[in-house]
């Protein structure tokens, strides 16, 4: 399903109200035209369409401001943007999303990006909380449970049997046998630590994790991993519409090379979907 509003056409002036509705969230208490003014003389036509472009793709109805923050934390994560990720942690709090759920983010970076972008991602994360909550430290978080490997399998399963949309049961031996054999010891990981632990955390819900992983995804240029992961996004309540918007949004942080392989992958698993 493409995009409602993609062939809607607007004058300049409605495009750069919307983006300045966008502006006004970004840089709190400063007039949004004062801002593109400035980003217009700093940085001449890369500053226009920063604040033309940018803003009124984030004022675009297909998703939430929140899920366009979910979004966008996660692909700078997923980049090791450093600057750019500590100003959009500061503005997905103020789009509603909250430390657990940032933080989070970031921990799902660690299994689909690695731990050295999730670890640098963190640090960036803090001082945008710290700038938040008006202090120097951040309180201690609490520490993931500690599981033994039956109670990873066990709660891989549940996981699992969502992702696999049911096709291999819901028995753990044979989703373990089937990774093992697929994949070697990666599928073991990813079946115990991956869908065991990170998945089963309610830190954040399905559908917000589902979004998570795939704008990771499209950020790596990781398109063939699509086939999975955007059928399990429709499985956990996310609409084909939301997973195109996502795309679409994340074009001005991956690029379009990325966006366009992306959305040709997601457009593919919807067609299996609809054989």
């Amino acid at each position: 399903m493409a995009e409602s509003s993609t062939y809607e056409s607007s004058t300049y002036h409605e495009r750069h109200a919307r983006a300045a509705e966008t502006f006004a969230i970004f840089v709190p208490g400063v007039d949004p035209e004062r801002v593109a003014g400035s980003l217009a003389r700093r940085l001449g036509a890369l500053g226009t369409f920063a604040f033309d472009v940018v803003g009124e793709m984030w004022a675009r109805p297909e998703l939430s401001r929140r899920d366009r923050s979910l979004i966008v934390v996660s692909t700078l994560a997923a980049q090791a943007r450093d600057e750019e990720l500590e100003l959009h942690a500061g503005v997905a709090l103020r789009n509603g999303l909250t430390r657990v759920e940032i933080e989070e983010i970031v921990v799902t970076v660690a299994a689909y990006a690695g731990f050295p972008a999730a670890m640098a991602a963190n640090r960036r994360v803090d001082a945008a909380l710290r700038a938040a909550e008006g202090g120097e430290a951040l309180g201690d978080r609490t520490p993931a449970v500690a599981k033994s490997d039956a109670e990873r399998d066990r709660d891989g399963a549940d996981v699992y049997t969502v992702i696999s949309r049911g096709r291999r049961g819901d028995d753990t031996a044979s989703h373990l046998a089937h990774l093992s054999d697929s994949l070697g010891d990666v599928g073991v990981l990813a079946y115990r630590w991956g869908f065991g632990e990170i998945w089963a955390r309610d830190e954040l819900a399905r559908r917000d994790r589902s979004l998570v992983v795939i704008a990771i995804l499209v950020a790596l240029g990781a398109s063939p991993e699509l086939a999975v992961h955007v059928p399990a996004g429709i499985e956990h309540g996310l609409t084909r519409e939301e997973i195109e918007a996502a795309i679409t949004h994340l074009a001005l942080y991956s690029g379009f090379p990325r966006a366009v392989e992306a959305m040709r992958a997601t457009r593919e698993a919807f067609a299996r979907l609809d054989e």
